[in-house]
């Protein structure tokens, strides 16, 4: 499997299990909806991030372009799923149309994964450079040979 359809596969995953949960958690306790909200952003973020974290630090070549072809695939599979969940009953997901799960939602799903995997590379890539010009030795400046 490559690597892009992997992280499109897992996180699409994990959008369309919060979002069923925060389904269900709005309709029993529809007063802490700020709070559901929160923490599944939160909880998508995080392991965008620590995934990108993860691949910076493995210093692989063409992130950018596979962590916007898995935020591009996450978000069409995770709303097209979320669309026909929406039409059994007894799940709520907010009853909204086909054309804005497929553009509106899947571009914020796009966006919400690939801007902090992103952030995410960027550490990586500093946390393993950083720990490699620490890894090497430093020379003194006053114990330098001529040759």
């Amino acid at each position: 499997m490559t690597a892009w359809v992997l992280r499109a596969t897992v996180l699409a995953a994990l959008v369309v299990a919060l979002r069923v949960l925060l389904g269900f958690a709005m309709a029993s306790w529809p007063t802490y909806g700020t709070f559901w909200r929160a923490a599944c952003l939160l909880a998508i973020i995080a392991v965008a991030v620590a995934w990108g974290v993860r691949d910076g630090r493995t210093g692989a070549d063409g992130l950018t372009v596979r962590w916007l072809a898995a935020g591009f695939g996450a978000g069409l599979a995770s709303s097209a799923v979320c669309w026909v969940l929406d039409q059994v009953p007894g799940i709520e997901l907010g009853d909204v149309g086909i054309l804005y799960e497929m553009t509106s939602a899947a571009s914020f799903i796009l966006l919400l994964v690939f801007l902090p995997s992103m952030a995410g590379v960027a550490f990586g890539h500093t946390r393993s450079r950083r720990s490699s010009e620490s890894a090497a030795p430093a020379m003194e400046p006053g114990f330098a040979t001529a040759s």
